[in-house]
């Protein structure tokens, strides 16, 4: 009996290992600029820059503060490792018309796409937000977080500082 369970666990733990390691790129999928312009997420992802996508919506404060606390540094950020954030927001198609006055009053100077929450949810498997990936230069996920706490930046600049080399 304990052969079998050591055979099932063993397995089931290669079953993860290996459906992790495959969902390590980022997901085909179609968002919308603010100008209804269509963008697939993987063209972001594919840039050559380190790349941070950041899911969000206008009703959620942790995703606020996460987001100031990052535009305090993106300018350091963007030249000290060549990076991007890209700010997916998840709002219902009512709310998304409140975003670019969001954007203006707070002054991110991100790339702003929209998205259904659920198909994003769905192909980059979360359930919450904020949810932070971090894409090496060849658009491979290597980091990701849910949440946000005060200093998360931190802990998400020395992983981007990694993947820079420096």
């Amino acid at each position: 009996m304990k052969l079998i369970k050591s055979i099932l666990l063993l397995s089931f733990s290669l079953f993860l290992t290996t459906a992790f390691a495959q969902n390590k790129t980022v997901p085909e999928v179609t968002l919308k600029t603010l100008k209804g312009e269509s963008k697939n997420i993987q063209d972001f992802a594919k840039n050559g820059k380190i790349t941070v996508i950041s899911f969000w919506a206008t009703w959620c404060a942790p995703c606020k503060k996460e987001l100031d606390a990052i535009a305090e540094v993106y300018e350091d950020w963007q030249e000290d490792y060549d990076m991007e954030l890209v700010a997916v927001s998840i709002d219902t198609r009512r709310a998304v018309a409140t975003v670019p006055g969001m954007i203006s009053s707070k002054g991110w100077e991100y790339t702003v796409l929209t998205g259904k929450a659920t198909e994003l949810q769905t192909a980059f498997n979360f359930q919450t937000i904020p949810q932070t990936f971090l894409l090496d230069q060849e658009g491979n996920i290597v980091y990701h977080h849910n949440g946000y706490v005060p200093g998360d930046e931190f802990e998400l600049e020395d992983k981007i500082k990694a993947l820079a080399g420096k």
